[in-house]
């Protein structure tokens, strides 16, 4: 990702609304914290994009892998985290209630979207393992199918997904 900063920028552009999407569906309705999440996360990439090793994902998984820890950090110690956004010098976005609802509504309906072109059996594995955290072996049993066969499906969409984010930007 290198330190240029017109790059970081349209990782941002690029990204953003998975990010905020995957958050969303994960947190409900706190569109706030949401946001407070997703400021937060792009500031950790920004401070440590050059641990980014393309070798060992794509951008999007090491987002949605600082998301998520973040997420699980916000759970554990009652608030979101600020840190990085502080290092940074960033100020906290403040939004108002008619604001925060249409984004609540843009996110939704970005994700909604995308997975509802995803064939069903590659969108019900990514959002049982990507978005409710669910482990391979648990969705396989239900599906009566090997964990090869989800992981498959979870690989196949994630890449139609990225693809088409990439196509779109």
């Amino acid at each position: 990702m290198g330190d240029d900063a017109t790059a970081f920028a349209t990782l941002y552009a690029r990204r953003h609304p998975l990010i905020r999407a995957y958050l969303r569906r994960r947190l409900g309705s706190h569109p706030d914290v949401v946001l407070d999440l997703v400021a937060e996360t792009f500031a950790q990439a920004l401070e440590r994009r050059a641990q980014f090793d393309p070798g060992r994902g794509s951008a999007s998984a090491w987002l949605i892998g600082i998301a998520r820890n973040l997420l699980i950090d916000a759970a554990r110690h009652g608030r979101v985290a600020d840190a990085s956004r502080r290092r940074l010098g960033m100020e906290r976005v403040v939004v108002e209630d008619a604001q925060l609802e249409s984004i609540e509504r843009e996110s939704g309906s970005e994700l909604e979207r995308a997975l509802r072109d995803l064939p069903a059996d590659q969108r019900d594995a990514i959002e049982r393992h990507v978005l409710a955290d669910e482990p391979y072996a648990a969705i396989a049993h239900g599906i009566g199918r090997s964990e090869q066969v989800v992981r498959k499906r979870v690989s196949r969409g994630l890449a139609t997904l990225r693809r088409r984010m990439e196509n779109s930007a």
